[in-house]
């Protein structure tokens, strides 16, 4: 009991600011969303009302705010406290797998989102490209793993805001779930996918201007840290007082970590389920504009490296080399294995660095970090029901107004949903840790079915089944097997040891991935994708627009030119174009997107080349403990990262947007508003 008291962790602000951040700044933002959606529907075509605009944001948003969608959609309460976490216990190899760990699928997924515009153009969610292609027994599968990723997502970013604020305030637990998403639905629900990318806009600029402020703390004005050299010799002294396990003579400062490799193996396992299976990657690939699809997640995975690498760089290894501070907020012992797994290192160091407005300032990331990924999960989850359930299998003809009408219904019971989910994980005494881990080991089995689904048309039915089923159980069996092996006793902390998680991830991704293509090759299809092609988007001016029930190659025979026709709605709110001419432009944008796949394809093999194999594994081999010159450069290259993401992400999409802004501005300050019309097309 006195270990328990010892090790408390001591909250600097009081428990009025974690509500008042939690529920005031929450519906500042949502009241601030709202502005902008009116703002929106009366300058411009695009109004939420529409189905289209609502959960696809009418498949026009340009590459800068896809990309900075991207990062902020992938910067979760995980990307900013495990990425910490790993630092905190394994040294600076942590931040940089983590980071490997996100960036790899995001730059593959560019090669998916291609074919996503080559091959289905008009679909919601990914799901619809199933049913269209594969019947109703592989869309259920897959439904249920995409609502089981979206309950994964879900509880990994409540309990670790939740965890968070708690620690910082004294915040009680539950009340932060549940009202963490309340301000979140208010604007999702009026303001649709295209509110998510502007509120991802704002939350990703002060992601940023905080992350700077920290490596200036750190770095260079606060005086437990002092400068880079400094931090270099607390981390040298950390090694000594307290080695790593596994690592070159137990220092933090060497890519020679066993436990950081393994560690690597199970953040890329999860961040391939987290992406693949996570209908809100698949909502922006099919929000923005054609041409930029595939540009936007390869700028958004490099931007998105800089997040977890220089946050957890540098408050990460900052917890480590300041536990023995007396500032330290659970000295004189280091954090708990219970407090770790929950992400307290960040916290701990921002408390030691800056204070109680370190304490806000990691209080506030957390939260942008939260609402902008529980945002998009928000719309992902009300797309999939109103798509995949309520039109599918309930209300096949439901027009557009009903649909829309459905997402507001679901987004809030959702809400409300995920504030019980996360109750219930902390009750069971599931945290942040736990959940990561345990996401590659449950989702894993569907990534290779699924990206192939929309990319190879070789794939089969049975492919697809004996894949995901048999992926699923022998990595069930790995996972239990492992456990049981490895720590000699099979319970729940043991099976979200990484070595459990990677034994299981592992198998199930390979296994899954080979008994795929196998089963496959042994009679191959010769699917042209005319089933996916042929899902169409709502016209609002109409009662209904159905997917095609077909999934045979049947269809491509009977009807080629309408193949060829629906194919291409690339200028999506020009569908009333002369036919020479939409056919003209149609088969350009296809050469262009098969080319666009191809420079996707090289641009992903080659950034996994570079951080996965070229930069970290010659200096695991080597042994190689960083002197404290090499510490300075690896720093430096971290904030550089940093800063040309960080510009990137808050320049262009302005820049990109400066019609936009400049139309608003002269229809709020003097011009006609009818004069937008002429306008619209910009």
């Amino acid at each position: 009991m006195s270990q328990a008291a010892e090790t408390e962790f001591k909250p600097l602000l009081s428990e009025s600011v974690g509500y008042g951040v939690v529920v005031g700044v929450g519906f500042f933002f949502a009241a601030l969303m709202l502005c902008l959606t009116a703002l929106q529907a009366k300058f411009f075509k695009f109004s939420p009302s529409s189905s289209e605009e609502f959960s696809s944001a009418s498949r026009s948003v340009k590459p800068g705010l896809v990309c900075c969608g991207i990062v902020s959609a992938w910067t979760w309460s995980a990307t900013l406290l495990q990425s910490s976490t790993a630092a905190y216990t394994f040294g600076v190899s942590g931040p940089w797998w983590y980071g490997v760990g996100g960036t790899i699928q995001l730059a593959i997924f560019a090669m998916v989102a291609a074919k996503v515009k080559m091959n289905a153009n008009g679909a919601h969610t990914f799901l619809e490209i199933v049913k269209a292609r594969f019947g109703t027994g592989a869309h259920l599968m897959f439904t249920f793993y995409a609502f089981l990723c979206i309950l994964v997502v879900c509880g990994s970013l409540l309990l670790g805001g939740a965890a968070t604020v708690n620690a910082l305030t004294g915040m009680n637990i539950i009340a932060a779930c549940f009202l963490l998403p309340i301000g979140i639905a208010v604007y999702v629900v009026f303001g649709g996918l295209r509110a998510t990318f502007i509120c991802d806009y704002a939350h990703t600029m002060i992601l940023f201007i905080i992350i700077y402020i920290f490596f200036a703390n750190v770095y260079g004005a606060s005086n437990e840290t002092g400068s880079i050299g400094a931090m270099y010799d607390l981390l040298v002294q950390a090694g000594k007082d307290t080695p790593v396990v596994g690592n070159q003579d137990g220092s933090y400062v060497t890519m020679k970590s066993n436990q950081g490799l393994v560690f690597g193996a199970a953040t890329i396992l999860s961040g391939f389920s987290g992406v693949f299976c996570d209908q809100g990657y698949w909502q922006r690939a099919i929000a923005s504009a054609p041409r930029s699809t595939t540009k936007a997640y390869m700028l958004g995975g490099l931007s998105w490296f800089a997040v977890p690498w220089g946050f957890a760089s540098c408050l990460g290894l900052a917890a480590r080399a300041l536990v023995n501070n007396p500032k330290f907020p659970t000295y004189p012992n280091p954090l708990s294995a219970s407090q770790t797994s929950a992400g307290l290192a960040a916290p701990a160091a921002a408390a030691v660095v800056m204070g109680r407005g370190g304490a806000i300032a990691i209080l506030l990331v957390v939260f942008m970090a939260v609402t902008s990924a529980v945002s998009a999960e928000l719309i992902a989850v009300s797309s999939l029901f109103s798509y995949d359930l309520y039109r599918t299998y309930f209300r096949p003809k439901a027009t557009s107004t009903e649909i829309v009408r459905v997402s507001h219904y679901f987004i809030c019971f959702w809400a409300v949903w995920a504030g019980c989910w996360a109750t219930i994980l902390h009750k069971a005494s599931i945290d942040l840790g736990w959940l990561f881990y345990v996401q590659g080991v449950v989702l894993s089995p569907a990534v290779i079915p699924i990206a192939l689904t929309v990319t190879w048309s070789g794939l089969t039915r049975a492919g697809v089944f004996t894949g995901c089923i048999s992926g699923a159980v022998l990595g069930m069996l790995a996972w239990m097997i492992g456990c049981l092996k490895i720590y000699g006793e099979i319970n729940v902390p043991n099976l979200a040891e990484p070595y459990s998680a990677v034994c299981s991830g592992l198998t199930g991704l390979l296994f899954s991935g080979v008994l795929t293509v196998v089963v496959s090759l042994a009679r191959p299809a010769k699917y042209d994708f005319a089933g996916t092609r042929a899902i169409a988007m709502y016209d609002d001016g109409s009662s209904q627009a159905s997917i095609s029930e077909t999934s045979s190659q049947v269809d491509v025979e009977k009807s080629p030119s309408k193949n060829t026709t629906t194919t291409e709605v690339v200028p999506v709110a020009e569908p009333r174009a002369e036919t020479p001419t939409n056919s003209e432009k149609a088969e350009v944008t296809r050469t262009e997107l098969k080319r666009v796949f191809r420079r996707a394809a090289w641009y992903s093999l080659a950034l996994t080349a570079i951080v996965a194999v070229l930069v970290p594994i010659p200096m695991f081999f080597s042994h190689y403990v960083f002197s404290k010159g090499f510490y300075t450069f690896w720093v430096a290259c971290t904030i550089i990262w940093a800063a040309m993401s960080g510009i990137f992400c808050m320049i262009l999409p302005l820049w990109e947007s400066r019609t936009e802004m400049w139309m608003i501005g002269r229809g709020l300050f003097g011009a006609k508003p009818a004069a937008r019309a002429e306008d619209d097309k910009a």
